[in-house]
């Protein structure tokens, strides 16, 4: 996934850079302001944007108008310290999939990111389905051949997070963030994650769903349907 992050706070860029760079297949690009935004939009496709409105050389606004009208699909999400609900009904009224008020949690940023990119992954559809297994991404439910396993907060973070990566590795550190967010450096191993997959695997597994979740040993896990 190609991100492009919006802003002219220079301190603020990196640090979502550095913080997403880490989180399986994201590449991060900047653009310090409006005309290498345009510039850079005009170059690549990018899966998602991250902008901010108040920029030195013009408005974020129109960044966004310009890339929704050249591609509908590509995920917008505003970072910024205009917090009235003026500015957010304009945002949002020309296709921002998200507004986020500075200061915020890097950690937010990124479940906001996760959101819009697992809409992008599944075409706006909110029930993903592989086989007897059905993941409902809004009401946070999973079905078995129809019957609810009784998964943690955690287990269903997990779920989710591979099924959206379907068929590619995802690192023990990838998850670990995913599920902790800026607290997973906490840990000195990643043997919580072993734990809660097991789990995980048992609970599918026990009510018929075959056994999709695999281990890549020294690396990580993977969602294998093929």
């Amino acid at each position: 996934m190609l991100i492009l992050i919006v802003e002219d706070e220079k301190e603020l860029a990196l640090s979502i850079r550095d913080y997403l760079k880490g989180i399986q297949d994201i590449t991060c690009d900047l653009a310090p302001n409006f005309s290498k935004a345009v510039e850079l939009t005009e170059l690549y496709s990018y899966d998602c944007l991250i902008v901010d409105l108040g920029l030195p050389d013009g408005d974020g606004l129109e960044i966004i108008k310009k890339v929704k009208t050249e591609d509908a699909q590509t995920g917008i999400i505003i970072i910024s310290a205009r917090d009235t609900l003026d500015d957010r009904l304009k945002g949002l009224n020309i296709g921002a999939d998200d507004y986020l008020t500075k200061p915020f949690h890097l950690s937010e940023l990124q479940a906001r990111i996760a959101s819009v990119l697992r809409r992008i992954r599944f075409d706006g559809k909110s029930i993903l389905k592989e086989g007897v297994l059905e993941v409902d991404t809004v009401q946070r439910k999973i079905k078995v051949n129809g019957k609810e396993p009784d998964l943690t907060k955690s287990e269903f973070n997990i779920l989710e997070y591979l099924i959206t990566n379907k068929n590619k590795v995802v690192t023990k550190a990838s998850i670990a963030e995913h599920i902790l967010g800026e607290y997973s450096d906490m840990y000195s191993s990643y043997d919580f994650v072993y734990t809660h997959i097991k789990n995980l695997r048992k609970k599918l597994v026990e009510l018929g769903c075959p056994d999709y979740i695999k281990t890549v040993y020294g690396t990580g896990y993977i969602f294998e349907t093929a």
